[in-house]
């Protein structure tokens, strides 16, 4: 029996140092066409057709775009359209959570392309356009320490947003000219959609489109104006506390990242209704901060007025019959006719849509749009050259089970998604 034993421990001991010996000539050990990673089998029906991937397995990826580790290993990996999530919210001033915002978006995210991705108002499929759009994972925020994590995630998107583009810019559909990036180094670059995250993410993104673009006008859907003087919004007891998701348009102003009168907020809800553009306020001083920032602004209830109200005024006749002017239209004219055609920065705060519609939201305002006119004011913005986008303060453990709120930010972004493919980010070249 010993005897046995020792023979057995012999031959193992040889089996594994054999192995080790051999270890550089592995490759030639191996059957003919061995695959060590292979990818898992396709789906087949019985007929032998490959079907489509099921949406609810796999990776969840925002709309199942595929993963590429952007911030590491594939940090050579060009794109042109990339989806990076911004997990902060430790500037919240109600309900926190939106940490799990960019988790939540991609898994509302997932039907997208259930049926191949074709958006119908703007006659489009972004996934299907020629462009190179993927999913960069998250930026690696840290929840201890607000001016590093701000930092972080101004730095993972700079990192980003200033290599250059995969697809080449072409020419302008309509005169054949030759586009030129709007960018500051004259390169084309490509966009970034940031999924937050609460609000105050936008100051960190704002100084990453700046050292890009410069100035930048900006189009800001929310029930809140988010540029109250830190004095007055939390009390700013430190210089860090100074910044929130309150005050970040406040800090974006005054360090000169946006272009002041060509930006626009839209989506505030009334509290005192004897007055216009209302909002809940510490005072009527806090529209003063607003004007100083930059912002023209429009109040969510407008969209039953503005039809007959902004066309009334001169700038249009009310059209009768089938062809009057609707709330969104409206809407839509006074914020394109406010940015004009330069390069636009999109935050969105999902608060912005009524509760009813996306309840899943740190500081929640009734009184708000539904998902349809706001996806309808979104394609409203077709043809503006939108250079990054951001979506942000969805919380998704104040969700119904029914994924309301993630759903409906991840439709609002793919309005958003849609109206950039279809539109190059660049000037017609004699415009120089």
């Amino acid at each position: 029996m010993l005897f046995t034993s020792l023979f057995t421990a012999v031959v193992l001991a040889s089996v594994v140092q054999g192995h080790e010996g051999h270890h550089d000539d592995q490759d030639h050990q191996v059957p003919l066409g061995y695959v060590k990673y292979p990818y898992p089998p396709p789906y087949r029906t019985m007929n032998g057709e490959v079907t489509a991937d099921a949406i609810f397995s796999g990776i969840t990826t925002f709309a199942r775009l595929p993963w590429v580790q952007c911030l590491t290993r594939e940090t050579h990996v060009p794109f042109d359209i990339a989806f990076i999530g911004a997990p902060f919210d430790t500037g919240t001033s109600y309900r926190p959570g939106a940490r799990f915002g960019p988790a939540g978006i991609r898994a509302g995210s997932r039907r997208l392309t259930l049926y191949g991705g074709y958006n119908v108002p703007l006659d489009v499929n972004p996934f299907n356009s020629g462009l190179r759009i993927v999913d960069c994972g998250d930026i690696p925020v840290t929840p201890y320490d607000n001016k590093f994590a701000i930092k972080q995630i101004e730095d993972g998107h700079k990192s980003l947003l200033q290599r250059v583009a995969y697809s080449p810019l072409g020419n302008d559909s309509a005169t054949g000219e030759e586009l030129v990036p709007f960018s500051l180094d004259g390169k084309n670059h490509p966009r970034v959609i940031t999924l937050g995250g609460d609000h105050t993410i936008v100051l960190p993104l704002l100084r990453s489109i700046h050292a890009t673009y410069g100035p930048i006008n900006v189009i800001h859907f929310d029930s809140h104006l988010d540029t109250w003087k830190p004095t007055i919004f939390g009390g700013a007891p430190s210089d860090q506390a100074a910044i929130n998701h309150g005050t970040y348009f406040y800090w974006a102003s005054q360090e000169g990242l946006i272009n002041n009168g060509s930006s626009i907020a839209s989506a505030f809800f009334p509290s005192l209704p004897p007055h216009p553009f209302m909002t809940t306020l510490s005072s009527l001083e806090d529209y003063d901060n607003d004007d100083n920032a930059g912002f023209k602004r429009i109040e969510a209830r407008e969209i039953d007025t503005i039809g007959n109200f902004y066309f009334t005024t001169g700038v249009f006749p009310i059209s009768q019959g089938n062809n009057a002017i609707t709330g969104t239209d409206g809407i839509i004219k006074k914020i394109r006719d406010t940015v004009g055609d330069g390069p636009v920065y999109l935050s969105i705060d999902i608060d912005s849509i009524d509760p009813a519609f996306a309840p899943a939201t740190g500081t929640p305002e009734t009184g708000g749009w539904s998902t349809r006119e706001l996806r309808t004011i979104l394609r409203g913005l077709d043809g503006l050259h939108i250079v990054s986008a951001d979506i942000v303060e969805v919380a998704p453990a104040y969700d119904t089970n029914a994924e309301l709120t993630t759903m409906a930010a991840a439709d609002v972004l793919f309005e958003v998604l849609s109206v950039m493919a279809k539109t190059p980010l660049g000037k017609v070249k004699r415009g120089n």
